[in-house]
């Protein structure tokens, strides 16, 4: 496959090529950026010498089989049209088709939809759960960070009506990286450093996506409580959830649902009661890990899950996207365990 990479520059762009460079049925790689085109990949990236990556290009793309689009919202909605006019598979890991709705989009992210009728063939690309919506599709919507944790811990519970709707609380820690490789005052080492902060306090702009998803989930529209945390660390990802269970439901109905969705999944972990997540358990994977138990003090669920949020969270998410789309094994160039320490 002849595949490329729009903002192969930032640090999901990087993690796409890290990844797609030993995938065995990528042939060539065309790195593109608007900000350093013409610069040698390694003068950006000096860990990469010695490995040929080859110069920068800018972003007048080429004839390929797969564009991944790494770049921020509003860019790729404007060009996508063009580039799947090309007979291009678009994978895109920015919001502009992650939203079914342009008015949703509009309001979150306060640019007008540039192509509001590419969003009905979008498909959402979080193959664990919707893997045969994703296949043979042209374009695909790669999840944000946030929303992959919690829909992998939320969507069965709700598909089997085993958690009440008014009541959910999404509590979520980020590395980082999360936030990019552009330099901001609240990015600062001594800003982060021995710091612990919330941000985007009810206004978060994955609040809409996670909303919609859990919603398709469970058949009426609901609305959540999701707090995102800035933490002082690379990457990373942990989200607490807090539901209601339905009249009846035991915490052994819930971890069957679980074995059920997950069992035969590659990168989707259910961990043995009482072994709770950390983020150390993905890094640097494409690993989902997932825990629950019910209080019985408040007849409540808390479930935890943790995601490397650069891999699952991002660039390895859009290679299993890439796989199902293009016929390949799903797990081909994505497969290895976490980094420990």
């Amino acid at each position: 496959m002849k595949v490329g990479v729009l903002g192969a520059t930032g640090y999901a762009g990087q993690e796409l090529l890290r990844l797609l460079k030993r995938h065995k049925e990528v042939r060539d790689l065309y790195l593109a950026s608007s900000s350093v085109a013409g610069e040698d990949y390694e003068s950006v990236y000096p860990h990469w010498s010695g490995q040929k990556v080859g110069s920068l290009h800018d972003e007048n793309v080429p004839d390929l089989d797969v564009l991944f689009c790494a770049l921020p919202h509003g860019l790729t909605a404007a060009r996508a049209g063009s580039f799947l006019a090309r007979n291009m598979k678009v994978i895109d890991l920015g919001a502009d088709f992650r939203l079914n709705s342009a008015d949703v989009y509009e309001e979150w992210y306060k640019i007008k939809h540039p192509a509001k009728d590419l969003l009905a063939s979008a498909a959402y690309g979080l193959p664990e759960l919707n893997r045969t919506q994703i296949r043979g599709q042209s374009l695909i919507a790669n999840p944000g960070c946030y929303p992959t944790a919690t829909l992998l811990a939320l969507v069965p519970f709700l598909r089997h009506k085993l958690l009440q709707t008014n009541y959910l609380i999404i509590d979520a820690k980020s590395g980082v990286s999360g936030a990019g490789r552009g330099v901001s005052l609240g990015m600062h080492y001594a800003e982060v450093n021995e710091n612990f902060k919330a941000y985007g306090v009810g206004n978060h702009r994955h609040t809409p996506e996670i909303e919609q998803e859990l919603s398709r989930a469970a058949g009426l529209p609901l609305t959540v409580n999701f707090t995102p945390h800035l933490v002082p660390m690379t990457r990373g990802m942990l989200v607490t959830i807090y539901a209601a269970l339905q009249a009846g439901v035991r915490e052994e109905d819930l971890r069957e649902c679980w074995r059920e969705q997950y069992g035969q999944e590659e990168f989707v972990h259910v961990l043995p009661a009482g072994t709770w997540p950390q983020t150390k358990f993905a890094s640097g994977s494409n690993n989902a890990f997932l825990q629950l138990t019910v209080d019985q003090r408040t007849g409540n669920v808390i479930i935890v899950a943790a995601i490397d949020n650069l891999i699952k969270g991002a660039a390895g998410q859009a290679i299993q996207n890439m796989n199902l789309v293009m016929g390949c094994p799903e797990c081909q160039g994505i497969t290895g365990t976490a980094l420990w320490p």
